[in-house]
């Protein structure tokens, strides 16, 4: 009797351990498939996609200028903040955003001859892509992304110039994004 109730102990205490350890064999292989499917993710730059940043891009040139997108379709600069100047900067792939004047509703574009102008029409999407790039001095450059070596920039009147007329290493392009 003693002997059977030994085995039948024995018996069940192995089933036990022997559960724990597919469970966590199991567990072990679904983080493995877990972090696969976190690595495409990652490299795909999905992650980025609906990170929609608010900030006012401003501009050390001249008296210091802030970009405002005005409701009746220009594009300038402006030395104190207003609600103009708040801007939505949203990613649409790696490295590669729109700027959206939040109170206007309109976002910033640039045609072929480096003008910049405000739309709403996604006939004009691929005019309002553009490349975001970190420089040295921590400011930003935005290259616009359908006619590169165009970039956005500011006199310092405050007037935007020509995309064609502008370099990165230019002060006039370079843009710091504010809170």
């Amino acid at each position: 009797m003693h002997l059977f109730l030994y085995g039948v102990l024995l018996f069940s205490c192995f089933a036990v351990i022997s559960s724990r350890r597919q469970t966590a064999h199991n567990a072990g292989s679904l983080s493995s498939r877990t972090h696969e499917r976190r690595h495409v993710s990652t490299r795909d730059g999905e992650y980025l996609l609906g990170i929609k940043r608010l900030r006012r891009l401003y501009c050390n040139v001249g008296i210091g200028f802030h970009i405002q997108v005005l409701p009746d379709g220009k594009v300038t600069g402006i030395h104190n903040e207003n609600k103009y100047s708040l801007l939505e900067i949203s990613p649409v792939d790696r490295g590669v955003v729109t700027l959206l004047g939040v109170i206007s509703g309109l976002f910033i574009a640039m045609n072929d001859k480096g003008k910049l102008y405000d739309t709403q029409d996604w006939e004009d999407w691929e005019d309002c892509r553009f490349k975001e790039m970190l420089l040295v001095n921590n400011y930003n450059a935005y290259e616009s992304a359908a006619y590169p070596g165009m970039f956005i920039g500011l006199s310092k009147t405050g007037k935007t110039r020509r995309g064609n007329r502008i370099t990165p290493t230019m002060t006039m392009a370079h843009f710091l994004p504010r809170i």
